[in-house]
């Protein structure tokens, strides 16, 4: 069975399951760097929005041996889940000050993004793009985002100028920068205090939260700090959208080499929608600027 007739038969299945008071739609979702992604929303008559339900991973589940009727059961049980006690009325997204103190921003790859870009109020940064989300209150929903698009600042009244203002306040007074170095970040991770690993020049950027982290350099403050306890210009190398490593730039520094190492860890450890970019950055200590290394 192919991934279309699979669909269609998991479709079929959730409609009779489900009954005449939803409606089974397939939606295909545009994520970041252009991923795409099939999904079926199951709408009750009287809602007017569903959680979106994404259909590749059952699909590597039907192909390792799943039932269907285990795929049905599995999808019904997350549909449940997610809108148990959770607001799905979303009149509330129409009124700017009710959303505005949940607005924050991200960076994502330009070139990746340009078709989704278009849609999206947006600044150019390097090779990257700042754009702006709405972070969902409702718990259960962990991390649940709105990407805001054009017709939702233009509802609001808000230029993209607008948006960078609100996004910039809440991520200093919500997301505040972290700075970690890297072998305590990697024993925070595993559990395991790694008395032997010795003290390195490389340190973790993130936020808070360590959700969309690699928008912190747009702030942080403890880049400054860093470049003038070290004495030296940083090396910036994205890890994802979530983070991003520095290390002082010493002269005579091998972009090549670096560069070639984001993008073998791009390639082999980092999710395809959550890659940041293949490029290096600098932050200059002295113009507290942070711009693209070109090699």
């Amino acid at each position: 069975m192919n991934f279309n007739v699979f669909v269609e038969t998991i479709v079929q299945q959730l409609q009779k399951r489900m009954g005449e008071v939803y409606e089974i739609r397939v939606t295909e979702v545009t994520k970041n760097n252009d991923i795409r992604l099939t999904g079926i929303i199951m709408l009750k008559r009287s809602d007017r929005i569903s959680p979106t339900i994404y259909l590749e991973e059952p699909y590597r589940r039907f192909r390792g041996g799943a039932g269907i009727e285990a795929i049905v059961d599995d999808i019904v049980m997350l549909y449940e889940a997610q809108v148990r006690d959770v607001d799905l009325d979303m009149q509330f997204f129409c009124e700017y000050e009710c959303v505005k103190d949940r607005i924050f921003h991200k960076l994502i790859n330009y070139e990746k993004n340009r078709k989704l870009l278009e849609d999206v109020p947006h600044f150019r940064w390097c090779d990257l793009a700042i754009v702006f989300y709405y972070l969902m209150k409702e718990k259960t929903l962990g991390n649940a985002t709105i990407l805001i698009h054009e017709n939702h600042s233009k509802m609001w009244g808000q230029s993209a100028s607008d948006l960078y203002r609100t996004a910039q306040h809440n991520m200093k007074r919500r997301m505040p920068d972290l700075m970690v170095p890297m072998e305590k970040l990697v024993g925070e991770l595993t559990g395991i205090q790694i008395e032997d690993m010795p003290e390195t020049d490389l340190y973790v950027l993130t936020n808070k939260e360590k959700f969309y982290g690699a928008s912190a350099m747009l702030y942080s403050d403890q880049m400054r700090v860093l470049a003038d306890r070290l004495q030296s210009d940083l090396l910036i190398l994205p890890s994802s959208v979530h983070e991003v490593l520095l290390l002082p730039d010493d002269t005579g520094k091998d972009y090549a080499f670096y560069r070639k190492m984001v993008a073998e860890v791009n390639e082999t450890q980092v999710e395809p929608e959550e890659i940041l970019s293949g490029s290096l950055y600098r932050y200059e200590r002295k113009k507290a600027e942070i711009k693209e290394i070109y090699v």
